[in-house]
């Protein structure tokens, strides 16, 4: 009977013990989230669209701190981490910044476009290749990547053709590659329209949806055949199952959580999603509270 108390004592957890893999964790306060990546191990990353600050914290514990200092006219929009490196989409600044993922430190930036009429929004990283869209032109940019993922200096910038119709406001926005790194997918927010896109050519063909909108489409992710669209002032997530070739794609679900304020990019730990909160529509003060949510698949 001793060893079975002994044993029920210590599987049970101590008295105000922290959740492992919090459900909410808590950015610093006036932080205006907006870009989310989850790099090696558990750890997480959210970019401040104040002052182009970049915050590191852990998935399991919640905790984190202020990697890279923010600077007056810096904007961290969309995030990529690979392979060590974070990859930074710097909005109306027009430029693209790579971090060291550890230490913080720029191993390169490029000035992608002209500032404040452009906006670099969101990247995705392939193997020899970072592609970042520009929201204010139907315009793509491909930054060269060597063997470890570090940028050679090469950029080019490729011209979206084909099927893809700019529209008015906010276009090409969020962006995924297939796991072969064959070909893009990009969301536009304006016109709801999603498309596969040859990296090479700029070449874009409208998936077909089913009529199905997704209008408001922000931040991208894909999972094998599965495409996250997060729909920021609608406050859900678009699951969408692709075909194969991804020309075609099905609306199959719609997520929402009570902790989501106008969510705008996710990223994947394991089976878990992630999304970070940007609250437009809230006025930002130094204490405005944000945070990342762990989504609620149901």
């Amino acid at each position: 009977m001793v060893a079975a108390a002994v044993l029920v004592a210590i599987s049970v957890p101590a008295a105000g013990a922290a959740q492992p893999f919090p459900d909410v964790i808590p950015l610093p306060d006036g932080w205006q989230a907006e870009g989310v990546a989850v790099g090696k191990g558990t750890t997480v990353y959210a970019g401040s669209l104040a002052d182009g600050a970049i915050w590191k914290g852990d998935l399991r514990t919640g905790e984190g701190s202020v990697l890279v200092p923010g600077s007056e006219g810096s904007l961290s929009v969309g995030l990529k981490a690979e392979r060590g490196l974070l990859y930074v989409a710097g909005g109306p600044t027009g430029t693209a910044t790579v971090y060291d993922a550890d230490s913080g430190a720029v191993v390169d930036s490029f000035a992608l476009a002209d500032p404040m009429v452009n906006f670099i929004n969101d990247v995705t990283v392939t193997r020899d290749a970072a592609y970042f869209t520009n929201s204010f032109a139907p315009v793509l940019y491909r930054v060269e990547l060597g063997p470890a993922g570090v940028p050679t200096g090469d950029v080019e910038a490729i011209t979206l053709g084909g099927d893809w119709v700019q529209g008015t406001g906010f276009g090409a926005n969020g962006i995924a590659s297939t796991p072969d790194g064959k070909a893009l997918i990009v969301v536009n927010s304006g016109t709801g329209a999603i498309y596969k896109v040859d990296p090479m050519t700029g070449e874009a063909t409208e998936i077909d949806t089913g009529g199905v909108a997704l209008t408001a489409g922000d931040g991208i992710l894909l999972r094998g055949k599965t495409l996250y669209v997060v729909r920021n002032q609608l406050n859900e997530i678009a699951v969408l199952s692709m075909s194969p070739d991804y020309l075609s794609a099905a609306l199959v679900d719609t997520l929402t959580d009570a902790d989501f304020d106008v969510p705008t990019t996710l990223a994947a730990h394991g089976s878990e999603l992630y999304a970070v909160n940007a609250r437009f529509g809230t006025e930002p003060t130094p204490d405005t509270e944000y945070d990342i949510v762990k989504v609620d698949e149901r």
